[in-house]
C-alpha cells in the first residue's frame, strides 16, 4: 500500500507580476504525517526562484472548500462555482492563488482512502517522532 498521494494542481497566482496565467503545483498527502497536507510550487513560480513548499492542516483544506477558514499563515475560501482561493502569507508577502475545487475534492477522496478522518491519529508513531526530537538533545 502506497503512503503517499501525489496530485498536480493548475494553479492561478492572482495579481502576479510578471503575469503568468497558471503555475503547476503539487498537492502531497503522506499517511505518516497524517495532519497535513503540503502544496509545492515550482522555482519560476517564486519570487525567490527557488522551490517553495507549504505545509497545513488537511481539514483546514477541506473547511475551506464549503467556507472561510484560517486565520495564519495559510487562508482557504470557496470563490463562485468550482474554485477555491488560497493565501499564503509570508514576510515577504502575501500569494494568492485559484484552484479548481473539484480537484481538491478528488484529492481529499483520495487522502480519506488512505487515512480516514478522524483516524489520523492511528498512524502516527510517537516513539519514532520523540525519537527524532531527542536524537540532537
Amino acid at each position: 500500500m502506497s503512503f503517499v498521494i501525489e496530485q498536480p494542481v493548475e494553479a492561478r497566482l492572482v495579481a502576479a507580476a510578471p503575469r503568468m496565467p497558471s503555475i503547476p503545483a503539487m498537492l502531497r498527502y503522506d499517511r505518516r504525517d497524517p495532519f497535513a497536507v503540503r502544496m509545492t510550487f515550482p522555482a519560476p513560480a517564486t519570487l525567490e526562484g527557488v522551490e517553495v513548499c507549504w505545509t497545513f492542516a488537511r481539514a483546514l483544506l477541506a473547511a475551506g472548500l464549503e467556507g472561510p477558514e484560517g486565520h495564519g499563515d495559510v487562508r482557504v475560501r470557496p470563490y463562485g462555482y468550482d474554485r477555491t482561493v488560497l493565501e499564503f502569507h509570508a514576510p515577504e508577502g502575501t500569494a494568492v492563488i485559484h484552484i479548481h475545487s473539484s480537484e481538491v475534492r478528488s484529492f481529499l477522496q483520495r487522502a480519506t482512502e488512505l487515512v480516514p478522518v478522524g483516524l489520523e491519529h492511528l498512524q502516527v508513531n510517537l516513539d519514532h517522532g520523540l525519537a527524532e526530537l531527542m536524537r540532537d538533545a
